[in-house]
């Protein structure tokens, strides 16, 4: 292990230590926060308008709460200061910022290694994000299959796609960016991450090769990497669980949609658990697989039928069902009307 290694090791350990009654407290954006300073915003302007001071961000054991990160950021937002404000965050905020999520990443011994990683671990600094590897295809998706809003998709993608390229000195080259919404400055985004970005496509993340996947991070050090796993499955084993089933089903049944493959298997390996426990847990929640599989196709077909680049037979197909008639009766049953009629009137 290196001399920065074991800075590395202390930095993790204080993180550790700092979340001894609530691990919560492992959630560190005070990189971040520093960040926003330097794109030109009033910090102590923002941090008061949370409820924060300088003081919290500047005391690496001050415990800063979500919410008021996330007003933090809101306000930000609201100034309209530069454009792409979450991308720009990515490429000025350092490797540390989220201290113990960003070692056993770049620790890691290949691209393919640090995503699984961030997968697993993300909930560390944020619970109320998902992201999925889908190594089924190529190019390899990474898939951002639940966030609050734009800010933070635009975020997670943003720092994922730049982490990896500098810990692969430029080596790594993303095959796509795609966002459902449309982002500030779409060429903005192309330049920064140097790779295609597509605005209103049908899901959000980015894309890589199989070939990437492979390609070693510069820092991987498998020592220091089982010590921090060690650490962080600890804090994972004192997380309570946190978010509602329903809204988790919902989360992942809206990228599956997109792909026709609606199975409570499919998304029960999503969420990392049984179909059987899955159908327990909503149950207890008052709700149903087949409703919320019913809703996410009613909000897909919305969607896709105000895109008139898609034919009504091709958005049948891409909502997975087997024949025309069968879509026609269950729009007709959401909507009371036919498809082309809805697509008429809006």
């Amino acid at each position: 292990m290196t001399p920065r290694d074991n800075r590395v090791t202390r930095r993790a350990n204080t993180t550790r230590a700092a979340a001894g009654g609530d691990p919560h407290q492992t959630r560190e954006v005070r990189g971040m926060l520093r960040s926003l300073e330097q794109l030109g915003f009033d910090l102590d302007a923002l941090l008061a308008s949370a409820g924060l001071k300088r003081n919290d961000v500047d005391d690496p054991n001050a415990y800063i709460t979500p919410a008021a990160c996330a007003a933090v950021f809101t306000n930000a937002q609201k100034e309209r200061r530069v454009p792409n404000l979450p991308l720009q965050l990515a490429v000025l905020t350092p490797i540390g910022a989220t201290p113990l999520l960003d070692y056993l990443i770049v620790s890691s011994d290949s691209v393919g290694q640090g995503l699984e990683r961030l997968v697993r671990y993300l909930r560390l600094v944020n619970p109320g994000i998902r992201l999925a590897v889908d190594d089924t295809r190529n190019p390899v998706r990474v898939v951002v299959e639940r966030a609050s809003g734009r800010f933070e998709t635009e975020l997670t993608v943003s720092l994922s796609v730049v982490r990896f390229m500098r810990e692969t000195d430029d080596q790594l080259r993303a095959s796509s960016v795609s966002f459902t919404h449309e982002p500030d400055d779409l060429a903005d985004f192309a330049r920064q991450l140097q790779c295609p970005v597509r605005a209103r496509a049908s899901w959000n993340g980015w894309a890589l090769s199989k070939d990437a996947m492979r390609i070693p991070l510069r820092r991987r050090d498998p020592a220091l990497r089982t010590w921090l796993e060690r650490q962080a499955a600890g804090i994972l084993a004192r997380l309570p669980a946190t978010g509602d089933v329903r809204d988790e089903v919902r989360s992942v049944l809206a990228t599956q949609v997109t792909e026709g493959d609606v199975r409570i298997d499919e998304v029960a390996r999503r969420l990392a658990t049984t179909p059987r426990t899955l159908q327990r847990r909503l149950a207890r929640a008052g709700a149903s697989f087949e409703a919320l599989c019913d809703d996410a196709r009613k909000k897909a077909a919305e969607a896709y039928l105000r895109d008139t680049t898609l034919s009504i037979a091709e958005v049948t197909y891409l909502l997975g069902y087997s024949e025309p008639a069968a879509f026609h009766r269950a729009f007709r049953r959401w909507h009371g009307t036919t498809p082309q009629a809805f697509r008429q009137a809006t």
